[in-house]
């Protein structure tokens, strides 16, 4: 079967363009954060839970942008590999509070390091405006797909 122009041209839609992006950008991102016993996807947790921005499963699964079930299965890989410990909530007992252990928080920072790093390769031959423009552009492209999914 030959594939006509139309079929071709999906190929250079910017939705996989950027997902082919996104699978090369975790594919590198977890062999750097292997050797820390992180994965790509506990990176939103790290941080909100560093920074404070949430402190339960459901305030990690809203700012990760996934699903309880999900948040769940991954809290509990991540309470197994010793990075959080939860504690029950004195006002709810039916909710846990979510924190950092002493490893996680040593580690992160090599983390955010190995990331940055990653990304800077990534944009080699990319002007610092280029990269200020992509991330803008990618900022604006994911509220319109938040909006979409939303509506």
């Amino acid at each position: 079967m030959q594939l006509g122009k139309t079929s071709l041209d999906v190929l250079s839609t910017p939705g996989h363009l950027i997902s082919m992006a996104a699978r090369a950008f975790a594919r590198l991102s977890e062999a750097r954060l292997k050797s820390l016993g992180f994965g790509i996807g506990y990176l939103p947790v790290l941080v909100a839970l560093e920074e404070g921005r949430a402190e339960t499963q459901r305030d990690l699964a809203r700012f990760a942008k996934i699903e309880q079930p999900s948040m769940a299965q991954m809290l509990v890989r991540m309470e197994r590999d010793g990075l959080i410990e939860r504690v029950p909530d004195l006002a709810d007992g039916r909710m846990s509070r979510i924190s950092l252990t002493d490893t996680a928080r040593t580690r992160l920072p090599e983390a955010c390091v190995k990331l940055f790093q990653g990304n800077g390769e990534a944009m080699v031959g990319f002007t610092d405006e280029e990269v200020a423009q992509l991330i803008t552009l990618l900022g604006r492209l994911i509220e319109n797909l938040d909006r979409l999914m939303n509506e």
